[in-house]
C-alpha cells in the first residue's frame, strides 16, 4: 500500500537532509580510505532505509517500486557507495525472498535484511557467466536430505558484510539452458565458503566487490528459495526487473548532484570578465544535463509505477535502465568539461563521480543486454498482436 503524501514528503526530506547533512561531507574520506565509517550503516539501519522494499509484516518500510525510486532520486546525490551499503538488502539481496520465497524463509530472513542486522548477497555472475547468465556452472549435488555446493561467483557485492546468499546453482546439468538452475539460501559462514581479497576498483571507492568460492558446502533441502527447484533463473530475472528501475532512480539522483555542481561553478568562475554560466556554450551543455536528466527521472517513474500496476515491467524496466545509466555518463562528461582543468582534479566532486558511473552501464545487465531485452520485448509483443 502507498505511502500517503505527507509521510512520503517526510521520508524524503529526512533522507535528503541526511544526504546533505551527513553523507556528502564524508565523501572524500570514503573515497579515500575505501572504507564507510563504522556509525554509517547503524544510522541508515535507523532510518529504516535497510528495509525499504520489504513487506511491513516483516518489519519493513514496504514502499511501493515508485516510492523506492524516489527515494534513491534523493539517496543518489551522495556517492553511490552510500548507495550500495543498503543496495543488496533492499534488490537482490531480499527480493528473491519476497517474490518467490516460503513463508518459513521469509520469517526467517526478512526482518533481519529489513532491520540491517543481516546484510544478504546475490551470487548470480561466474567467471564464465556475466550477461548469459544460463551458463551458470556452480553445481548443485543432491546429498541425502541436501545439497553440496561447488564452483565460484565472481564481483560479488557486499560479499565480505554478507550473512546469507542468494546463490544460483545448476541443480539438474542435464536440464538445458535456465531450466536447470535452482536458488538457494546460504549462510555465509558455512564451512568451504571462502571470500576472495576485494577488487581495486575505477571507483566507487567504500562499495567492496569479491569472488566467493563454493567447496563442497553442504546446504540443507529447505534452502531452495520456495521450494522449488528449477525456477533459479526465473526469479533472479523478476528480481532484475526491479532492481533496474531502482538503479535507474540513483542515476537520476546522481545526475541531479552533478547539475548542482556544475551550476555552483558555472555561476562563481568567471573568465574574460563574466561568469562561464553566462557563456552559450556552457549553457548549451547545462540545457541538455538538464533536459536528459528530466526524461530519465519521467521514464524512472514511469516504469515504476507500471511495475506497482502489472508486478512487472521487463521492456520498460530496461528502457529506463537503458537510459538513465547512458544518461548520467554523459552528464557526467559534461560536468567535468563545465569545470575545465578543475574538473580533472581529484579535489572536486565530478572527477569522482565521473568515475563511479561508469559502472552503472555494466551491471544489473550492460547496455547491450538491455538493448536485447527490449528488442525482444517488442518482437513478443507485436507477433502476439498479430
Amino acid at each position: 500500500m502507498a505511502l500517503d503524501a505527507e509521510t512520503l514528503n517526510q521520508l524524503l526530506d529526512t533522507v535528503r537532509r541526511y544526504v546533505d547533512e551527513r553523507l556528502i561531507p564524508l565523501e572524500e574520506q570514503v573515497s579515500r580510505d575505501d572504507r564507510i565509517p563504522d556509525e554509517i550503516p547503524a544510522e541508515m539501519a535507523e532510518m529504516g532505509l535497510f528495509g525499504i522494499s520489504i513487506p511491513e509484516a516483516y518489519g519493513g518500510l514496504g514502499l511501493t517500486m515508485g516510492e523506492e525510486a524516489r527515494v534513491m532520486m534523493e539517496l543518489g546525490r551522495a556517492s553511490p557507495a552510500f548507495r550500495s551499503l543498503i543496495g543488496t538488502n533492499v534488490g537482490i539481496g531480499s527480493q528473491g525472498i519476497v517474490i518467490d520465497g516460503t513463508e518459513e524463509q521469509k520469517q526467517a530472513y526478512l526482518p533481519r535484511l529489513a532491520s540491517g542486522e543481516l546484510v544478504g548477497s546475490f551470487c548470480l555472475t561466474e567467471p564464465e557467466a556475466g550477461s548469459d547468465a544460463q551458463s551458470v556452472r556452480t553445481s548443485a549435488r543432491k546429498d541425502g536430505n541436501g545439497w553440496i555446493l561447488n564452483g565460484t561467483k565472481r564481483f560479488i557485492t557486499n560479499s565480505s558484510r554478507a550473512g546469507v546468499l542468494t546463490v544460483m546453482a545448476r541443480s539438474d546439468p542435464d536440464a538445458p539452458g535456465s531450466s536447470g538452475i535452482t536458488a538457494f539460501l546460504v549462510d555465509a559462514k558455512s564451512p568451504g565458503i571462502s571470500i576472495g581479497r576485494p577488487y581495486r576498483k575505477m571507483g566507487q571507492q567504500g562499495t567492496h566487490v569479491a569472488d566467493i568460492v563454493f567447496e563442497d558446502v553442504r546446504v540443507p533441502a529447505d534452502a531452495v528459495v520456495g521450494g522449488v527447484e528449477g525456477r533459479g533463473f526465473k526469479t533472479a530475472m523478476k528480481v532484475l526487473d526491479r532492481g533496474r528501475i531502482h538503479l535507474s532512480g540513483v542515476c537520476v539522483g546522481i545526475a541531479r548532484r552533478l547539475i548542482e555542481e556544475s551550476l555552483r561553478y558555472a555561476t562563481e568562475r568567471k573568465q574574460f570578465g563574466s561568469r562561464i554560466a553566462d557563456f552559450q556554450l556552457v549553457q548549451a551543455m547545462l540545457a541538455d544535463c538538464q533536459t536528459e536528466m528530466y526524461a530519465a527521472r519521467s521514464m524512472t517513474l514511469d516504469a515504476a509505477a507500471l511495475y506497482d500496476a502489472a508486478g512487472k515491467a521487463p521492456m520498460e524496466a530496461a528502457c529506463c535502465k537503458y537510459y538513465a545509466s547512458e544518461m548520467v555518463g554523459r552528464v557526467a562528461d559534461r560536468a567535468v568539461q563545465i569545470h575545465g582543468g578543475a574538473g580533472y582534479m581529484a579535489e572536486y566532486a565530478v572527477e569522482r563521480f565521473y568515475r563511479d558511473v561508469r559502472l552503472f552501464r555494466i551491471y544489473e545487465g550492460t547496455s547491450q543486454i538491455q538493448q536485447i531485452v527490449i528488442a525482444r520485448n517488442m518482437v513478443k509483443a507485436w507477433t502476439d498482436g498479430g
